[in-house]
């Protein structure tokens, strides 16, 4: 790496110097500094969630598309899910919660980048239009859909029999957003995440929400103490597989999911 020190200050080729310095490790260094001490900042949080609940009215997060399909998601957690799997490359991301397709789209067109993998969405009730959707996308030949209760084992059988072995496999919570059955999703999902990988609990905004400020325009109402917090929380007291990343979780404060994305420190228990 070229470095301006070994110019003197008067010299003719200094700002040729400085600018072709190499600082991408400096940049990085810097973001990350930055995005822990914003993670720390509440009071900005609080206000970020203000600006949600204020957009909520014209229903946020259902105004975006992926390739043309809506993803029902915020910006912030599009980018974040891309990061991570950019990073870690998975071979297969499994998603409970199809709804209008976009999002597993969107997470098989980053595996075609890639160049490998497939996406696993899974949903009690995939309805036919939004099928259609998702089979006659580009992206279609990296998505298997797989319609049941997504805890039921005759699910999960379905699920496993996709996996190859040996395969690095991530996980997006995003199905029903009741408490208890979170946790049953992240006790029969996350032994299926492998070190290195993400287990993603999405909608942990509903914890830090007032019971004023909780979304109504929804097919479930979720209160504080019954939502995806409250079941990340008990299940990271049963297992010390998970921690919270706190880079990827800092900077999201115009999310849906803060502090949702886990990264898997060790391989399951045999």
């Amino acid at each position: 790496m070229l470095n301006a020190t070994t110019l003197p200050e008067n010299s003719p080729n200094l700002e040729v110097a400085l600018s072709v310095i190499d600082d991408r490790a400096a940049f990085e260094e810097k973001k990350r500094r930055q995005v822990l001490d914003l993670g720390q900042d509440r009071r900005l949080f609080a206000g970020a969630i203000d600006v949600l609940v204020a957009a909520d009215k014209y229903d946020y997060s259902y105004l975006w598309s992926w390739m043309g399909v809506p993803i029902i998601q915020f910006p912030a957690d599009i980018i974040a899910t891309q990061e991570v799997i950019w990073a870690t490359r998975p071979d297969v991301i499994i998603e409970t919660g199809v709804a209008r397709g976009g999002s597993v789209l969107f997470m098989a067109s980053m595996l075609e980048l890639i160049g490998k993998g497939r996406v696993i969405g899974v949903d009690i009730d995939i309805r036919a239009h939004n099928r259609d959707s998702v089979e006659r996308h580009p992206m279609a030949k990296r998505v298997i859909l797989v319609e049941g209760p997504s805890t039921e084992p005759a699910t999960l059988t379905k699920i496993r029999a996709e996996i190859p072995t040996g395969a690095a496999v991530m996980v997006v919570l995003d199905s029903d957003h009741s408490r208890d059955y979170v946790l049953g999703e992240l006790r029969t999902y996350g032994p299926l995440v492998t070190q290195g990988c993400y287990l993603v609990v999405a909608d942990t905004i509903l914890g830090h929400l007032d019971p004023d400020q909780a979304p109504r325009n929804r097919s479930k109402v979720c209160f504080k103490g019954n939502e995806p917090l409250s079941a990340l929380k008990a299940y990271l007291k049963e297992t010390d597989r998970f921690e919270i990343d706190p880079v990827v979780n800092g900077k999201l404060i115009l999310s849906s999911s803060p502090g949702g994305y886990l990264r898997c420190r060790t391989e399951v228990s045999q």
